[in-house]
């Protein structure tokens, strides 16, 4: 009777520390992680925001007469951020209002810069080259998240946009903008994630 009694006694004994595992791994699941980002969103989130993108992008394409096609669009959580250079405010205007009326938009804030005037195709170029010249920069640094910061360019003078995660990352990004040959001035638009 010893060799029964001793296998149920080892089968509880083990049952119980599977379920102390098992009760510690799930009261873990509750506790919030301390090294884990404040700023985080869910993945449902970030697929509804680019979803939103998507239509706010589509809306200013098709109904601008292609005009929103060098517009930055940035969502997160529902806040669309437009930004780029524009023709003029009416065009503003309406890009802003037809990001308003995009299901699922919270709100919009409006950083489109009009331009100065009609760019010649040699501006053009170097804006070009100027933005090609400043993203690499920003992708190149490991303090800035380049991709994630748009980079617009008229006449000289640089946009920054998009969403960062801190001061310093937003202070970093303006730096290697104002260092980049043929930037006359660099207008920091970028926006703290909250």
């Amino acid at each position: 009777m010893t060799g029964t009694t001793r296998a149920p006694r080892a089968l509880r004994a083990a049952l119980a520390l599977v379920a102390a595992g098992a009760g510690l791994a799930l009261a873990g699941c509750n506790q919030g992680n301390p090294g884990t980002d404040p700023n985080a969103v869910s993945a449902g989130t970030v697929l509804d925001d680019s979803i939103i993108t998507t239509k706010v992008k589509t809306a200013l394409l098709t109904q601008t007469g292609g005009k929103g096609s060098d517009t930055s669009v940035d969502t997160r959580k529902g806040e669309v951020v437009l930004s780029g250079f524009v023709d003029d405010q009416a065009q503003a205007d309406k890009e802003v209002e037809l990001a308003k009326a995009v299901q699922g938009v919270r709100s919009v804030d409006n950083k489109l810069m009009v331009r100065n005037g009609s760019p010649t195709a040699g501006n053009q170029l170097d804006d070009s080259v100027i933005t090609v010249k400043v993203k690499s920069a920003l992708m190149a640094d490991d303090a800035t998240r380049g991709s994630a910061i748009n980079v617009s360019t008229s006449k000289g003078v640089v946009q920054l946009s998009g969403f960062v995660d801190n001061a310093a990352e937003q202070a970093r990004a303006a730096e290697l903008a104002r260092k980049v040959d043929g930037v006359r001035s660099v207008v920091d638009d970028t926006t703290l994630k909250h």
